[in-house]
């Protein structure tokens, strides 16, 4: 079995049919039906379940499949390496960040653009486990998050802290009476509709806030639970409910609609990273990104 086999045998795993598999290929169906019986004789197993319309994975396939795009990586970053070895800083960087610290790319990456205009980048957003999901598989190389890092299943990772994130309140704007007013007290919040920040995988940021609440004497009235950052912006600006997120966040969403407060009996802070795993290649455009952030926070810590 070689490399070409398993590109052939990811194809239609993804396409669920050999037609389709085919032409995304640009090959004839009768060859690449050959090299699936090929790797099936070869392995001495069935990889797809031909009993319904399409094809679909067995137990065998389905760890294949993963093995392979593993495979495939690996072999994709052996040719960059060596390719990089001579050449100058280039090509697509691909990272990957939370939406809550979208706010804090911006700055690096006018940098390195001035300084290497020859690389593009490719941006995903995501949740610490999708995030985590495509760092396993090379997708992305770096990804920008709050810490700790929750995923599963994960290989050993490096993490570069960055400086912390002082938690703010967020209220709509009708909600605070005095146009100068710049902060308030945690307790406050206890009489608010509160809209939290939570998914069924991903609860540390929830979790510091409720915590940080039940010190100052008060549960908070949940209202809303959700996902998306966005959204529970979107329901802070139309007046549904107040939240507390990183400080950091608002710089995402500057609408007249909310207001920020200091929260002045609290100390609460978010603590962020840029994190990448650990004893794998990292591509110069990768390297040269973290030393930027490096170089951007260390005279704050001279």
């Amino acid at each position: 079995m070689d490399i070409r086999q398993l590109r052939y045998f990811l194809a239609i795993a993804k396409e669920g049919q050999i037609t389709k598999a085919a032409k995304i290929l640009n090959m004839e169906q009768p060859p690449l039906s050959r090299q699936l019986k090929l790797m099936e004789q070869e392995l001495n197993v069935t990889l797809f379940d031909r009993s319904g319309r399409g094809l679909t994975l067995t137990h065998a396939g389905e760890l294949l499949r993963d093995k392979a795009e593993l495979l495939l990586h690996q072999f994709g970053e052996t040719l960059k390496e060596v390719k990089e070895l001579d050449a100058g800083i280039q090509g697509m960087l691909a990272i990957g960040s939370v939406v809550s610290c979208i706010s804090l790319l911006p700055p690096t990456i006018e940098r390195f653009r001035q300084l290497h205009p020859k690389v593009t980048f490719k941006i995903a957003e995501g949740d610490h486990y999708l995030l985590g999901r495509e760092l396993e598989l090379r997708s992305i190389e770096l990804i920008l998050a709050r810490l700790p890092f929750e995923t599963a299943d994960m290989k050993p990772l490096s993490i570069l802290p960055l400086p912390s994130d002082p938690y703010v309140a967020v209220l709509p704007s009708s909600w605070v009476a005095e146009p100068q007013q710049t902060s308030m007290k945690m307790k406050e919040l206890a009489g608010m509709p509160f809209l939290t920040l939570k998914t069924d995988k991903t609860t540390g940021m929830h979790h510091q806030v409720m915590v940080e609440a039940r010190a100052h004497g008060f549960e908070p009235n949940v209202i809303c639970e959700c996902s998306s950052v966005a959204v529970i912006m979107a329901l802070v600006a139309a007046g549904i409910g107040a939240t507390v997120f990183p400080k950091s966040v608002m710089a995402s969403f500057p609408l007249p609609t909310i207001r920020m407060l200091t929260i002045e009996d609290a100390d609460i802070q978010s603590e962020v990273g840029i994190v990448w795993l650990k004893d794998r290649y990292l591509s110069k455009s990768a390297r040269q990104f973290i030393e930027l952030f490096e170089a951007a926070e260390s005279p704050r810590h001279a």
